[in-house]
């Protein structure tokens, strides 16, 4: 067989196609192998080049992105007017997922570091597979309830830490 034609009946390895690349991003890891098939019809594949703008802190929130390739820097603006980094994200990490279950203010800004692909999930869509497809819908937000829930417990336990090191830090208090 001409080799140029091979590749067109060839199938992907599942490792290479986007529903299996879904399936591993938490807020989908509850969907069945047709629920991520579908799951690729509502998402958004996105490329950026090096050092561009995905969002800014304040823009409206839309939706959440997967970094399927590339790194994206999560960074705020300081009031001295610097950028401090919040986090560097890479292949199979996610970002913006809350904007998901209700419109909100971005919090940080997001820029990719490297040429950088991304799948976008935005309310939109997913308001309508609400409509369309519940039960799909219903997982994909229990799985984002999961998510913001460990997410929030693992910020509760660090605010409990870093409040054990302050008080460590101060005096005794004479008046107790």
């Amino acid at each position: 067989m001409n080799p140029l034609w091979s590749n067109i009946f060839r199938k992907k390895p599942d490792e290479e196609s986007l529903a299996y690349f879904l399936g591993t991003v938490p807020v989908f890891s509850e969907l069945g192998r047709r629920e991520l098939h579908f799951l690729e019809s509502l998402v958004h594949i996105r490329r950026y080049s090096p050092h561009e703008t995905i969002f800014d802190e304040g823009d409206p929130g839309s939706g959440m992105y997967a970094i399927r390739s590339g790194r994206v820097s999560i960074s705020v603006r300081t009031p001295d007017g610097q950028r401090e980094q919040l986090a560097l994200l890479g292949p199979g990490d996610f970002f913006g997922e809350t904007t998901l279950a209700a419109p909100a203010s971005r919090t940080a800004s997001a820029r990719t570091l490297d040429n950088t692909e991304l799948i976008g999930l935005f309310r939109a869509d997913l308001l309508e597979a609400t409509h369309k497809h519940p039960a799909i819908a219903n997982t994909i937000l229990l799985g984002l309830s999961k998510v913001v829930c460990e997410r929030l417990q693992a910020a509760a336990q660090e605010i409990r830490l870093l409040k054990g090191q302050s008080t460590a830090a101060l005096p005794p208090n004479p008046e107790s």
